[in-house]
């Protein structure tokens, strides 16, 4: 699985746990998860370094877990062969689901209370979610590289209901185009071309603003 790969498999869980009201940024989200796993989903889906720590199962996590050979910073040293046991997961979304649970916990308030990529970043490495003093910084250019911040705005543009979009098209916008170009056509007929062509205007206009309330609702533009 290349890196690409990656993101394009993470990237739509993450942006929809977001817009359920996750507290965490999609583009932080893909950064940690391609930082913890390197780029590599493991059978026990855990891509956040998530360990068992003294935790019980809830439901998301049901107690299962593996144990590896890890890296620790302890005291500005780093430590190699470090044993630790990660939390396991049936599933990518459920990992991310019992991290999120993690960060109501009031430790992590400033993460949560993040509102760019990068204040979120350096507030996981402030909050101890890492041992790595270069937590931030990595996660940072990992964002940067794959210019992960497009998910961000993935969520935050608002979506109209198609439902509501046709309503307002097939009630107001049809037929006021309708009767538009049944106008200029009676223009046309009776040799006016200037009123034909302001009449065509003006449906044109409606037209357009018809096609980006389709836009706007995720419909195909006609």
């Amino acid at each position: 699985m290349t890196r690409e790969e990656f993101i394009a498999t993470v990237g739509p869980i993450a942006t929809n746990l977001r817009k359920e009201g996750s507290p965490i940024l999609p583009s932080v989200r893909i950064a940690q998860a391609l930082l913890e796993t390197g780029g590599k989903i493991h059978e026990w889906n855990n891509l956040v370094g998530y360990k068992v720590g003294s935790g019980q199962p809830n439901g998301i996590w049901k107690g299962k877990s593996v144990s590896t050979k890890t890296w620790e910073v302890y005291n500005g040293v780093r430590v190699d062969g470090v044993q630790a046991h990660w939390r396991a997961y049936d599933c990518i979304e459920d990992c991310f689901r019992d991290q999120d649970l993690l960060f109501q916990w009031s430790r992590y308030d400033r993460v949560r209370a993040a509102q760019t990529p990068q204040e979120q970043t350096e507030m996981l490495r402030v909050c101890g979610y890492a041992t790595d003093p270069a937590y931030t910084k990595k996660l940072n250019n990992i964002i940067s590289e794959y210019e992960l911040e497009k998910y961000d705005t993935e969520v935050e543009e608002p979506m109209l209901d198609a439902g509501v979009a046709n309503t307002v098209i097939n009630t107001w916008m049809s037929p006021a185009w309708k009767e538009l170009d049944a106008k200029r056509q009676e223009a046309e007929q009776a040799g006016d071309g200037t009123t034909a062509a302001a009449y065509e205007e003006q449906a044109d206009y409606i037209h357009w603003l018809a096609n980006e309330l389709r836009k706007a609702s995720g419909q195909p533009q006609s």
